[in-house]
């Protein structure tokens, strides 16, 4: 049974936090009282269903269900997590608490989107002040993984505990912070670097897209990567962080950066950022700058993934949990399951469809799924046995695109000595999407030549080949190209 969270608060994060928890299995109630909140929900639900899937070689749980409530005391009835995303004012922050913890579960989480306020002011008039914690997200909510978990003293450590435990269930990563200070973390270091850019711009040193060039060009994406230090420990050279302190070090006693001030926002300064960020990127409309913001998140973090560095390295692991223990089905009559995802933005070609060679890769993913069934998992491997692909042929019969979840059903038509037989299915529901038939050969990783497999896995790949051919022969199989059927 799906759990229930209640988002107080349909902006921007309120409507972030809504997408990521609905599209890992929650069932999400919204409340804000603007007229316009449902629809503004579903534009960034829509965008979600777009992309964070694509962050998965898992399928997802199944969606949960979203409903949108008239009073806070609907939203949170039933809930375990109560997500607080109204605006950055401290009274209206605690008005909404107080009406929260009148109708909430007393054991439910109640945690703050705030990026400002520590969770002591915010528990000031609390009935419950262990309740409420802060969990500052960074937009887009439902890709980036990073929430700045903020107890205050009042919170018990098995609450925060239960509090991180939640975040990591939905694949965010819970940076605990152990001392409360005003704007956390991340904000504090944001806040230094848009201090230097306000000035920069206010001085005529740079223009906004000159900054934005300097930050995405350049320390931006080792950042994206390493972060700050681990960055500046490489900059070091053999002699690491020390040699690197050492050398640039005296550097900050110098007056390079204004950041204990900051330049008076005149309606001039203000109209020349403006101006400025407009002819930078004026010509696109939000929902479209969101797009490409969305594309350009997903490829960076799924080339992390597939280097298992960093965000990536936690997406791995997410899809670890997700996907759980990996075993062949009890019943071994009908077509085995072996793929289940979604298409990624970054499988799609010029025409808006998913590309061949994706088709090839699914396959090959299920095909590897077959293999790790019947026992050629890693440790097999590793003692010198394996299969190789003698021969593919694909049928490409509908189109798949970005978001599309695809499902892929492999028969296997034999398996007996050194060969395996393999013909899969990948549908999009019940529509047949592609076929893909296989010819294996197992081998010798030492010789690199055909060789028997091991008695366990011969005796487990023949039961499996046995059960499968009392199904139909699949239409296609064994018809060359351009052949009909």
């Amino acid at each position: 049974m799906a759990q229930t969270i209640a988002v107080i608060g349909g902006g921007v994060i309120g409507g972030g936090w809504a997408a990521r928890f609905l599209l890992m299995g929650w069932d999400v109630q919204v409340f804000d009282p603007d007229p316009d909140a449902a629809r503004k929900v579903h534009a960034v639900i829509d965008n979600a269903r777009r992309s964070l899937p694509g962050l998965s070689d898992v399928a997802l749980p199944p969606e949960g269900v979203l409903r949108f409530c008239d009073t806070i005391s609907e939203a949170v009835f039933g809930a375990v997590w109560i997500q607080e995303s109204v605006p950055e004012r401290l009274a209206l922050k605690r008005k909404v608490f107080q009406i929260v913890q009148e109708f909430c579960a007393p054991d439910a989480v109640i945690a703050s989107s705030t990026s400002g306020f520590r969770p002591s002011q915010l528990q000031g008039c609390a009935t419950r002040p262990a309740q409420i914690i802060v969990a500052h997200p960074f937009n887009p909510v439902y890709l980036l993984p990073l929430v700045e978990l903020v107890p205050g003293a009042a919170n018990a450590p098995d609450f925060v505990d239960k509090a991180a435990a939640v975040l990591t269930g939905i694949g965010m990563h819970p940076l605990r912070i152990h001392a409360e200070i005003d704007a956390h973390i991340a904000d504090r270091l944001l806040e230094a670097v848009w201090r230097e850019a306000l000035w920069l711009v206010n001085d005529g040193i740079a223009t906004t897209a000159e900054i934005d060039d300097a930050i995405r060009y350049g320390f931006g994406l080792r950042w994206a990567q390493m972060g700050l230090f681990e960055t500046y420990r490489i900059a070091g050279g053999e002699a690491g962080m020390r040699h690197f302190i050492e050398q640039f070090g005296p550097c900050l006693k110098w007056p390079w950066t204004k950041l204990t001030d900051v330049p008076e926002l005149t309606g001039t300064l203000i109209d020349r950022i403006a101006d400025q960020s407009d002819a930078q990127s004026g010509a696109l409309s939000i929902r479209e700058l969101e797009r490409i913001r969305d594309d350009n998140l997903v490829t960076i973090l799924r080339g992390l993934k597939a280097r298992d560095w960093g965000a990536g390295a936690l997406l791995n692991a997410h899809d670890r949990r997700v996907e759980g223990a990996v075993a062949l089905p009890d019943d071994l009559r009908q077509p085995i399951p072996t793929l289940a995802r979604a298409v990624p933005l970054d499988w799609t070609d010029y025409n808006g469809h998913m590309t061949e060679a994706r088709y090839l890769d699914a396959f090959g993913e299920a095909t590897d799924r077959m293999m790790l069934l019947i026992g050629c998992d890693a440790d097999y491997i590793a003692a010198g046995r394996s299969f190789f692909t003698a021969e593919t042929h694909i049928r490409h019969l509908d189109e798949a695109h970005a978001g599309t979840v695809i499902r892929i059903d492999t028969q296997i038509l034999a398996g007996a000595g050194k060969k395996m037989h393999l013909f899969h299915r990948m549908y999009a529901g019940d529509r047949l999407l592609a076929t893909g038939e296989h010819m294996l050969i197992h081998v010798s990783l030492d010789t690199r030549r055909a060789c028997d497999p091991t008695l366990a896995l011969a005796e487990t790949l023949a039961r499996v080949a046995a059960a499968h051919a009392a199904l139909p022969r699949p239409q296609g199989a064994g018809k060359a190209v351009g052949a009909r059927g």
